[in-house]
């Protein structure tokens, strides 16, 4: 991430290149050095930027097999539906759906104010403890969800990935049973090539499209794995340290059984209607975690 300074420097350099009398002669060009410069003033003012804007949200099953894939389903539906209750506007970039309904992942775009800054918090680990449906003995099981929360970023500056960086690969989009979506190869993945990143997108019926839609899921990616970088060093952590989608690292649970509970374990807000939380009443807990941000010298 860049330092102060180096936004100082940068926003006047900027400021000297629009005094100019031919700043506006290449449209293109201006724009792009404006957008740049309005994220570096927000940056400066400590807003980083990107939590006023538009978010990617996904939402990869671990531990806990079938019960995992169908909590992805759920939670999915708990964020659609608090998506929904904003008034904000979302759009599915890529599935990988089982044969009953549950999803091994899930991807979509939410196009709101401040949706990042909003839902950046609910990054992390979810549990859930239920009787398994899955489960023909009726057995209480246990299972793990990981939501990653990334920012939509303007194609600009530390942004930018070049590309020579990437390795692109296209396939033929499926629909649900295997069906086709057009007879065009459209799906896209795209590795960033230096750190081994991968994203999948296969929502347009267009290359180009979803092309551009992996570049922004990838600039998201990249732009975490600096955060998480930058926050390692400060506490003294080595660079191999994860978050495994498991018992012992997650930020929320879900209880069915026995008891109904959804417990935030980072600030212990809890609440014990499940039923209301599930469709998409998720507030009080966004509420509680910036609140525990704040508190904490954070944004």
């Amino acid at each position: 991430m860049q330092s102060k300074d180096e936004i100082e420097k940068r926003i006047v350099e900027i400021e000297s290149q629009m005094a100019s009398p031919d700043f506006w002669g290449n449209k293109e060009n201006a724009q792009a050095f404006v957008k740049e410069y309005q994220n570096l003033k927000m940056a400066l003012a400590g807003v980083d930027g990107y939590d006023k804007g538009d978010a990617i949200l996904s939402i990869i099953s671990g531990a806990g097999g079938d019960d995992a894939e169908d909590f992805t389903r759920m939670l999915f539906a708990m964020y659609k539906k608090y998506v929904a209750l904003k008034g904000w506007t979302s759009g599915l970039l890529s599935s990988n759906e089982n044969s009953m309904g549950g999803f091994r992942s899930i991807s979509f775009e939410i196009a709101g104010e401040s949706a990042y800054g909003t839902l950046k918090g609910e990054a992390g680990v979810h549990r859930l403890v239920r009787m398994s449906p899955f489960n023909s003995a009726g057995k209480r099981q246990t299972s793990f969800s990981l939501v990653e929360v990334l920012p939509k970023l303007p194609d600009i500056g530390e942004a930018h990935i070049p590309e020579t960086e990437l390795e692109i690969t296209v396939a033929r989009s499926g629909g649900p049973g295997g069906q086709n979506v057009n007879k065009r190869d459209t799906a896209v993945r795209m590795t960033h090539i230096p750190t081994g990143l991968s994203v999948h997108v296969t929502s347009e019926r267009s290359q180009l499209q979803n092309r551009e839609k992996a570049l922004e899921m990838l600039r998201g990616k990249l732009f975490q794995l600096r955060q998480e970088a930058a926050a390692r060093e400060r506490v003294g952590l080595s660079a191999g340290s994860s978050t495994k989608i498991e018992w012992g690292s997650q930020i929320r649970s879900y209880v069915l059984h026995p008891y109904q509970l959804v417990k935030d374990h980072r600030t212990n807000h809890e609440r014990r209607d499940v039923d209301r939380v599930l469709e998409g009443d998720i507030q009080s807990f966004i509420d509680a975690q910036k609140n525990s941000a704040i508190g904490a010298g954070g944004v």
